[in-house]
């Protein structure tokens, strides 16, 4: 049985993807706005949709309400207009989609491939010192599953996803087993193809563990909102920044738990400041400047190697972005798929 996921996407969008058309996204979170790093990903899936002949949306990721600063969402929303960069549709606004984050909750609930969890940060770092286990730097400790088989009288907290058990509870179905190209499994990895970054793989269970589906504050988590959202929007090709490639087999374990498609991926170059470090609102990075747009684009273009401007003169905007379309298909050596 597959997931009803409610849909809030235009008619258009869900019927090109019934069609095998291409439909794209791009899903900012409203915690500032737009920087040279998230223009990167802003253009490269505007391009990608346009060189496809596809459709392009936007979604606004502000399920995490303590981060989101007011304001923020209109203002990227002007910053990607005034970039030239339109949606084919209405924004979709995660705020308004948690009685479709609900349903997805309670179709794995139904499933057993979702359990509520009584642990906090604390413990799950006592449960690995008690194991001989150090966390890495920048790294988080995977979940140790301790209360996959149940609170055993303690409250629940969150909600978490059951990794270790989904290949035994979900059934392959002919359309899963038509996906093969998109991911396999073998020893417990997951296995799929970036369409820049190449062969990829994870542990899931080992790396991650069962990760959290709901918040010990209520909120839902980015893994289940995204998985959702994207098969309610009709998405079939995802391109972001490349800090965002390990969230990528946590996904695709969710679509193939709740029975939806498992869009193609692309994962874009990082723009890092001077100490290496990747650009990004947390680290202060200033705000796109929208007195000169091209220029921004173009510094953003040259991050995915798209071609110079230099050499064609005054140039207007519309010009610019209609060129970066033409390179970017052999540049990306994209199929038509």
């Amino acid at each position: 049985m597959s997931l009803s996921v409610p849909t809030a996407a235009p008619a258009t969008a869900a019927a090109a993807a019934t069609a095998g058309g291409y439909v794209g996204r791009f899903a900012p979170s409203p915690t500032g706005p737009l920087h040279a790093g998230s223009l990167v990903a802003a253009l490269a899936s505007w391009l990608d949709a346009r060189a496809h002949g596809g459709q392009w949306l936007v979604r606004i990721e502000d399920v995490d309400t303590p981060r989101c600063q007011s304001g923020a969402a209109e203002h990227i929303l002007h910053q990607l207009a005034t970039c030239g960069l339109h949606p084919d549709g209405p924004v979709l606004w995660q705020s308004s989609r948690a009685s479709a984050y609900q349903a997805a909750l309670d179709t794995l609930l139904a499933r057993g491939l979702a359990y509520p969890c009584a642990c906090s940060r604390k413990d799950i770092a006592l449960a690995h010192a008690a194991q001989g286990h150090a966390r890495e730097r920048h790294t988080e400790l995977p979940y140790p599953g301790t209360c996959r088989s149940g609170l055993h009288g303690r409250s629940a907290r969150a909600w978490r996803f059951n990794a270790h058990d989904v290949w035994s509870k979900v059934a392959q179905t002919p359309y899963q087993c038509a996906q093969a190209a998109s991911f396999l499994i073998a020893n417990n990895t997951l296995h799929w193809q970036d369409r820049r970054l190449g062969a990829q793989q994870q542990d899931v269970p080992a790396s991650v563990g069962d990760f959290v589906l709901r918040r010990a504050d209520g909120l839902w988590a980015y893994q289940l909102a995204v998985v959702v959202d994207d098969a309610a929007q009709g998405i079939t090709h995802i391109v972001r920044g490349e800090d965002l490639a390990d969230n990528t087999p946590r996904q695709m374990l969710l679509q193939h738990a709740l029975g939806v498609p498992t869009p193609h991926y692309l994962h874009t170059p990082l723009v890092r400041a001077a100490d290496g470090e990747k650009l990004s609102k947390q680290h202060g990075a200033p705000a796109i400047d929208l007195r000169q747009p091209l220029q921004a684009l173009s510094a953003a273009g040259a991050v995915l190697g798209l071609p110079s401007l230099s050499h064609h003169g005054d140039i207007a905007l519309p010009q610019a972005l209609a060129m970066w379309v033409r390179a970017w298909m052999p540049l990306y050596n994209l199929p038509r798929d």
